[in-house]
């Protein structure tokens, strides 16, 4: 049973208990880590740092770091740094007045970014919980408020006057600098682009071709040319060909003009997916577009406001009820089915760019799940899930851990943990998530071609479980070693030779 808190006096609530012990950075952390915002002269300060975990190894990584906790770290003085955390803070504090004040007092602090997490509802809790104020009260006397992921970032926006941008569940970070905040919205758009292939290299390629590959690193990266002031080797290269133009006909005498033109509609793409996403909240004002950003949208898109206008185009064509489910079908990458596409986390910047704009919807404010293996694109529905499946790579049918689906309508998420199911979904058919040029996208196939000639993939019905393909594998007396099928070491030898027949039967009315 559930109490409620107008029927009970005041709890002392142990705050402090809710610190915990960790033997690793915290996740959001982390995350600001792997964004980059680390640099040798980077200072950072954790407010609310509990046992100081993260100052700690922070510190060992050659960081200044601080951190105060008004139990374990009370004399330490808070004070400013370019990167503040505030980590799993605001949800153990009880009274919704100091929650604002320590939100603010933790803004106050930062010079560049501050990292806001928060405990969020992810799955129903348990009944036997203590309701208190707007939280509940745990068996440990602490206290805790399971924000909605949408309900967190409105908190921060209101009480900071900022656009928190959502990184992960329960994980924003807040910037300072408004070219800060594009560049790097900006960023999570972008993908990476490999540097076309020298195929018939002329003898002035030659001679200059290491004078030439910062520059060809620079238009795979960009899509366009640079300005000036934008390449390091620029007045050693301008001396020799006298404009980058120039320099680039030479690269072109070496390499495909059409996988160059390719790289750029790539970027331009991309350009025009981030517009579109800023049509949800508020355009950036083009002054608080990074130099570079702008350099790109004058190259790309001519001047920034036919970008935004096909940016509009763009967004305005997703509520056409029938262009999602077209664009799922017509994908010439990932898993169809008749009411989905399944694609691999790595194939996301491959996808046709309305799908990378319906995909960006789902996380303006939930973040994408930080662990996601597939995305399912629901055709018919107004939905997009994340699914997690830890062993990908190295289980031949690797099973289910987590799901996160997330209802664009009223950016409902529902979290579904397989962990501890004795019978979870299990995948089939690895290849068909991944682009052939997957690093194990040859393997993934080979195990496919052997189980349809065993006659394994037949039933789809049923072996899409973990229990429904055991029962699968024993009826035809097969297991898999690794990513190969083969007959189990105790098959009765006239069994043996029945289904050999079948297996030679099979493949010869399969066509070729």
């Amino acid at each position: 049973m559930v109490a409620s808190s107008s029927a009970l006096p005041a709890l002392a609530i142990e705050r402090h208990r809710a610190a915990i012990a960790r033997t690793e950075l915290s996740r959001p952390v982390r995350l600001a880590l792997e964004a980059g915002f680390f640099s040798p002269d980077t200072t950072f300060f954790d407010y609310g740092c509990g046992y100081g975990g993260d100052v700690q190894r922070l510190t060992e990584k050659s960081f200044l770091s601080a951190g105060w906790d008004p139990y374990y770290r009370p004399n330490t003085e808070p004070i400013p740094a370019d990167i503040v955390n505030l980590g799993y803070v605001i949800n153990v504090i009880e009274n919704p007045a100091e929650r604002r004040t320590a939100l603010i007092a933790a803004w106050e602090l930062t010079r560049q970014v501050l990292i806001v997490a928060a405990q969020v509802i992810i799955r129903n809790r348990g009944s036997l919980q203590l309701a208190y104020s707007d939280g509940i009260v745990t068996c440990r006397n602490t206290f805790q408020k399971y924000y909605e992921q949408e309900e967190l970032k409105t908190y921060i926006d209101q009480v900071l006057n900022v656009d928190a941008i959502p990184v992960s569940l329960g994980i924003y970070f807040v910037f300072r600098d408004d070219e800060q905040r594009e560049t790097f919205r900006a960023s999570r758009f972008r993908s990476r682009a490999t540097t076309p292939r020298i195929r018939t290299p002329s003898q002035r390629f030659e001679d200059y071709q290491e004078l030439l590959t910062p520059l060809m690193a620079f238009i795979t990266e960009r899509g366009r040319l640079p300005v000036k002031g934008e390449l390091i080797q620029e007045a050693e290269l301008l001396a020799e060909f006298r404009s980058y133009r120039r320099a680039f006909k030479v690269i072109l005498q070496a390499t495909d003009r059409e996988e160059w033109e390719a790289i750029a509609q790539k970027r331009r793409q991309e350009i025009l997916v981030y517009l579109a996403f800023h049509e949800f909240s508020q355009r950036p004002k083009y002054k608080d577009l990074s130099p570079t950003l702008r350099q790109d949208i004058k190259a790309l898109c001519d001047n920034y406001q036919n970008a935004c206008d096909e940016a509009e185009d763009m967004l305005f064509s997703l509520g056409d009820p029938g262009a999602i489910a077209k664009y799922c079908q017509q994908s010439p990458i990932g898993k169809k089915l008749p009411n989905a596409l399944y694609v691999h986390i790595s194939c996301l910047d491959r996808l046709h760019p309305l799908l990378r704009l319906y995909e960006a919807c789902a996380s303006r404010t939930i973040g994408r799940m930080e662990e996601a293996t597939l995305i399912k694109f629901h055709a018919h529905k107004p939905k997009i899930s994340y699914l997690f499946y830890p062993d990908f790579d190295s289980d031949p049918h690797p099973a289910l851990h987590t799901s996160m689906q997330i209802d664009l309508q009223d950016l409902h998420v529902t979290y579904q943990d397989y962990d501890n199911s004795p019978n979870p979904p299990i995948l089939h058919r690895k290849e068909t998530f991944v682009t052939p040029e997957y690093p194990l996208y040859d393997k993934f196939a080979k195990l496919t071609q052997q189980e349809e000639k065993w006659g394994l993939l037949d039933e789809t019905r049923t072996i899409g479980t973990r229990k429904g393909w055991e029962k699968c594998l024993a009826t035809n007396c097969a297991e898999i070693r690794g990513h190969r099928v083969g007959w189990r070491k105790d098959t009765d030898p006239y069994r043996m030779k029945i289904l050999q027949s079948a297996h030679r039967q099979k493949s010869k009315n399969t066509p070729f």
